[in-house]
C-alpha cells in the first residue's frame, strides 16, 4: 500500500519506536498548511516581580512621549535631539558624582571627544582604554549628552574611558559617525597598545563597534582587544523576529514605524541601509575579537543582538550573549541606582578583564 506523503515521516518515526507524544507533534505539522501570519490577540502585560524596583518602574513605564514623531528637516531632527540632550544633562551631573567620575571635552585630531575618568582607576586598567561611541539612532544625544554610557562604565568598571561626540545630521551625513570613531581609533593607536583598548556603545553605538570593527579589517588596523556592543541597530532594514514579537512592548523604540528607524535612515542619507557599514550583521565577522552583547526580553532590537551573537559564534569568535529580565531597549542604561545597572556594566567590565592584555 502506498502510504500518503503527508504520512510517511509518522511511519517512518512509528517504525524508530519514537515517543507518542512525538508523533502527535509530527503528524500536527505534516498536516498543517504553509506557514502565515499568526495573530496575536491583545493582552496586557503583568508589572514583572523578577526585578529590582527601580526597574519595574522603567520597565512598566507608558511608550516613550512622542515615539511616532517623525521630523521632515535636519533642523526638525536636531530640535528634537537638543530637547533629548538637555533632558539627559539634567541626570549626569548626580551620575559623575554618585559614580566619582569626571568629564572632560578634547578635541582629537579634529573630531570632538570627552575623557571620562573615574576617580580611582583599577590597577590592572592602568595602561588601558576603552573607545565609546554613543548611542541614539545616529541622530540623538549630541555633545556631552553622549557621555552616559561612557559615565557608567568608567564609574562601575574603574577604567578611563575616551567618549566620542562624532558628527551627525544635519551637520553630517553616513559614514560621518564611522569615519569620526576610525579617525579616533587611528589616533588612539600611536600611544596605544591596541590589545589593551577595547571597543563599547550601545543601539547606534552598538551597531557603530561592529562598524569599526568592519572598517579597521578593511583598513588593515590593529583591531581591539574586545568589543561590547550593547542592544546594536546591526540590521535597519527591519529584517528580525523581535521587531514583531516585541513591536508597542519595548516602550523605549515601540515599533520599527517610530522615530529610531526613520532617524537611521535619515542618517544613511539614501545610501543602502543593508550596506554593512549600516547593518553589520550583514558583514564579515571572521577575525573579530571577542565581543559581549546586551540586551533585554522586551528590546525591539532582540533579534538584532541575538543574531549578531550567532553571527560571530558562527565565524568561530568568542561572544557572550546576556539577556536582562523584562528590559526594553538599552534600559539597563537608565537608573545608575538599579542593581540590573551595576551588574550589566561589571559583568562587561569581567569580560574585558579578562580579554584585554595586562
Amino acid at each position: 500500500m502506498r502510504v500518503p506523503a503527508h504520512l510517511a515521516k509518522v511511519v517512518s518515526l512509528a517504525a524508530s519506536g519514537a515517543p507518542a507524544s512525538l508523533l502527535i507533534v509530527s503528524q500536527a505539522f505534516s498536516q498543517s498548511p504553509e506557514p502565515a501570519a499568526r495573530e496575536v490577540p491583545a493582552r496586557n502585560l503583568a508589572i514583572p516581580t523578577t526585578v529590582s524596583p527601580q526597574m519595574q518602574r522603567i520597565v512598566n513605564g507608558p511608550l516613550r512621549t512622542n515615539w511616532d514623531l517623525l521630523p521632515k528637516t535636519g533642523e526638525e531632527w536636531k530640535a528634537l535631539a537638543d530637547a533629548g540632550a538637555a533632558a539627559t544633562m539634567k541626570n549626569l551631573p548626580a551620575w559623575r558624582e554618585h559614580l566619582h567620575v569626571k568629564v572632560e571635552p578634547a578635541v582629537m585630531d579634529g573630531v570632538k571627544v570627552f575623557w571620562v575618568t573615574p576617580e580611582v582607576v583599577a590597577p590592572e586598567n592602568r595602561e588601558r582604554l576603552l573607545v565609546h561611541v554613543h548611542g541614539g539612532c545616529y541622530v540623538f544625544s549630541p555633545g556631552e549628552a553622549a557621555t552616559a554610557e561612557a559615565i557608567l562604565m568608567a564609574g562601575f568598571g574603574h577604567i578611563k574611558v575616551l567618549s566620542v561626540d562624532y558628527r551627525m545630521p544635519p551637520e553630517a551625513y553616513f559614514p560621518a559617525a564611522l569615519d569620526d570613531a576610525i579617525t579616533v581609533w587611528k589616533a588612539v593607536l600611536k600611544t596605544n597598545d591596541p590589545k589593551r583598548m577595547g571597543f563599547i556603545g550601545t543601539s547606534a553605538g552598538g551597531a557603530l563597534t561592529l562598524e569599526m570593527a568592519l572598517r579597521a579589517k578593511a583598513l588593515d588596523l590593529p583591531l581591539p582587544g574586545a568589543i561590547a556592543s550593547g542592544t546594536p541597530m546591526s540590521d535597519v532594514t527591519k529584517t528580525g523576529d523581535t521587531f514583531h514579537t516585541n513591536e508597542m512592548v519595548d516602550n523605549v523604540l515601540v515599533s520599527t514605524s517610530g522615530f529610531c528607524d526613520a532617524a537611521a535612515a535619515f542618517y544613511a542619507h539614501g545610501h543602502d541601509l543593508a550596506d554593512p557599514l549600516l547593518s553589520p550583521v550583514n558583514g564579515d565577522m571572521h577575525g573579530f575579537p571577542p565581543t559581549i552583547l546586551t540586551s533585554g526580553t522586551r528590546d525591539l532590537l532582540l533579534s538584532n543582538t541575538v543574531r549578531v551573537h550567532r553571527k560571530l559564534r558562527n565565524a568561530g569568535v568568542e561572544a557572550f550573549l546576556q539577556v536582562f529580565e523584562a528590559q526594553a531597549h538599552a534600559e539597563y542604561l537608565r537608573d545608575d541606582t538599579a542593581p540590573e545597572t551595576k551588574e550589566a556594566f561589571e559583568e562587561i567590565s569581567g569580560f574585558f578583564d579578562k580579554h584585554l592584555a595586562k
